[in-house]
This record gives structure tokens, sequence and C-alpha cells, in this order.
């Protein structure tokens, strides 16, 4: 049996790279860019005009000049105009290139139009006022996104404004979730008085939606042929089988065995954890990456959050940012184990708080909906003080 961090560390070991995909501009949000975005051409590409008003050289105005015949109009996507005479104006709209002669905007609320003219009610104006000079955002060449990054919505503005119909994106990988027990039924099934709906795999498929990843379930029964049957197929196609339940030492937990049979390369199996201390982690030499959860909720919960997740995002070339928070009242804990908390999150006078959720046992669902982070608690301890701060994992 292996430590939390003994187990985290050999499980992040195996982060593996699975290459990089194009997809379509609005398929790109939340995934991991894989390239670098350069600027195709300055930001902005011109002087850009920020407010709707009267562009003039600010020479006439130091001048005394307060009245400004206006010449035209230059509207957001036309070409570059020119002020002909820099004692007149040239009304202009937000958008539209800065035209050619003046060097300052001065907005309409500023400015009185009448009769073709426009007489200036401002007490200051200043050159390069109004606009956003050209390039001052970046220059043509330079990084605008570097890889690595997860894409959010602000950034495919970005990439539709450097031209880029398609971006190149870390894969993901191909994810089977497959639930055992004979006990399960389907969710539209009502369940005789001995049985239960299944759960765990549907809470594994929603949470790897949030990763942006659409996995196929299946379901494992405990009869260990038929186990062995299945489970040749599916590891030859996935890249990732995610497992629930079957892993401990009952007589009816088969799936250690039946792994060994199609080669398992079997990392650990067992953490000095709880919940979640069954948890086997390996390898196929299909090159099929195995994690097998406890079977009961939160133990399938909090070895998803605390351990794929992380080896999830090491494989897209993602940083984890250490989190931690402070307990809102004293904790004890005898066993010699690393107990994963489950908490609520508050924050007082500028500190994360957590408050422990009140849970009866590993199989609470219930308290999994009001779960708002996991906190860590060291093995080497029984008694933990209100506001000491300990290892935090967010729940997404």
């Amino acid at each position: 049996m292996v430590t939390v961090n003994e187990a985290l560390e050999l499980v992040l070991s195996q982060s593996y790279d699975f290459g990089n995909v194009a997809v379509d501009l609005l398929d790109a949000t939340g995934r991991v860019l894989a390239q670098d975005v350069l600027a195709d051409r300055n930001y902005p590409p011109f002087n850009r005009i920020t407010m709707d008003g009267v562009a003039i050289n600010t020479k006439a105005w130091l001048n005394g000049k307060r009245n400004f015949k206006i010449e035209g109009i230059q509207a957001a996507g036309q070409g570059q105009q020119a002020l002909l005479d820099q004692d007149n104006c040239i009304e202009v709209m937000t958008g539209a290139v800065l035209p050619m002669g003046t060097d300052a905007v001065v907005p309409y609320e500023l400015c009185e139009i009448l009769n073709g003219s426009a007489t200036l009610n401002a007490e200051v104006v200043k050159p390069s006022q109004n606009i956003h000079p050209e390039g001052i955002d970046a220059r043509q060449g330079d990084i605008l996104l570097s890889k690595n990054k997860k894409i959010t919505p602000a950034m495919i503005g970005l990439l539709a404004s450097a031209g880029l119909s398609k971006v190149w994106v870390k894969a993901l990988p191909k994810i089977a979730v497959c639930g055992t027990g004979d006990e399960l039924v389907e969710i539209t099934q009502q369940p005789l008085s001995h049985q239960i709906r299944r759960s765990n795999s549907y809470m594994l498929t929603a949470a790897l939606l949030a990763e942006g990843i659409k996995a196929q379930q299946y379901h494992l029964r405990d009869e260990p042929v038929s186990m062995l049957e299945q489970l040749t197929t599916i590891t030859n196609y996935y890249d990732v089988v995610l497992l629930s339940g079957a892993v401990s030492k009952g007589k009816f937990d088969f799936l250690p065995k039946v792994l060994e049979q199609i080669g398992l390369q079997t990392i650990f199996h067992g953490v000095t954890q709880r919940p979640g201390k069954p948890f086997l982690f390996g390898k196929l030499p299909t090159g099929t990456f195995i994690f097998g959860f406890p079977g009961n909720p939160v133990s399938t919960f909090v070895c998803y959050q605390l351990y794929f997740r992380r080896w999830l995002s090491k494989s897209l070339g993602l940083s984890f940012a250490a989190a931690s928070a402070c307990l809102s009242k004293p904790f004890s804990f005898k066993p010699d184990l690393t107990l994963h908390l489950l908490v609520k999150l508050s924050i007082q006078n500028g500190r994360l708080i957590a408050e422990p959720a009140e849970t009866s046992t590993s199989g609470d669902m219930i308290v999994l909906s009001q779960t708002e982070g996991i906190l860590s608690l060291p093995k080497e301890r029984q008694e933990f003080g209100a506001d000491e701060a300990f290892d935090l994992q967010m729940i997404s």
C-alpha cells in the first residue's frame, strides 16, 4: 500500500501526450491550445476611433480655433479619408480609421453641430485623445496566446481576430466508464428492494463532459468470464478506462485478477487514505491506462477528483494550481490514514474557510451534491486545529 503522495507521484509519472488535433474555432472552447498564436498584423491594425464625434488637428485648437467646418464623415469600415484643411474637421464613428491629417477626437457630447459646422465646448483637447493607437496592443509577429492554455470564450474572440477558423488543440483521450455490480440496474428501471440504480457511471461521465470528453458507458457483471470478455474488447479500443467498484477484497471483486489476465501492469493497488483505500492504478500492454476506483460513490468521486483530474491536466500540458483552506473548527481523525474531507467553502476575513460536510458513510451521495472541495488531512496526525490550513482540491 502506498501513501497519498506516493500514489499521486506514480499517477503523474504516467502522464501521456495524446498528440494534437485541429478543431473548428467554435469547438475550441475549453480545449487546451497546442500552438502559439501569432499576430498576423498590428493590433489594432490602424489608429482606431473609440468615440463618436469629430476628428480635428490639435494645432488648430491650440491656435484658438473653436468652430470647425465639417468636411465629411469617416464611417467604420470605410477606407481612410484625409482632412483637406486643418481648420476644418471630419465627423467620425467608433471603430473607424482616424482620418489623415487629424490627431484627436472630440466626442459629440462636447460638440454643437449646426449648419455644417461643429463648435467645440471642450475645456481641453489633447493629441491622441479618444484614439486607440495602431499596434499598441501587439505588433505583427508578437505572441498573442501561448500554447498549453485552456481556451476561454474571450480567447475565441482573439483567435477569430487572428484569422484562425481552425485551431490546433491537445487531443483528448478516448475514455470508457465501466460500472460494476449485479445489484445495479439502469436508471430507467424501478429497482427491487435489493437493487440500486446505476449512478457512479453517470457521475463520472458527467465529470468528463465538464472536461470536454464524451465517454462511453459500459456495465460489467460480477462474473469473471463475462468481465474478461468485455474488458478485452474495451481495453483494445480506449486510451483510458475508469472503473467503479470490484477492486476491493470481497469474494465478488474479480476485477484485479481479470485485469491481470489481460496483462495489467499494476502500478499500485491500495492507498493509505479514506475514502478510496482500495484504489487501483495500472497500465495494459495496449497502452490503456486503468483507474480502478472503489465502488462507494464518495470513494469514486474523491479518487476521480484527486488523481484522475491531476493526471489528465498534466497529460494535456496544463499546470496545476495548488490551493489550501483553513478548517472552520477543530477536527479529530484517529486512523493512520490521510483523510479526504468533503467540505463547503466560504471566505472570511480574506481567508478561504473549509467547513466539513455532515456525512454518514462513503456511500452518502447526497453530501456530494453539496461538496465544494476536498480538504486532505495528513495521516501523521490525529488532531487538526481550527484555522489550520491544509491542501485543498477545488471541485469543478
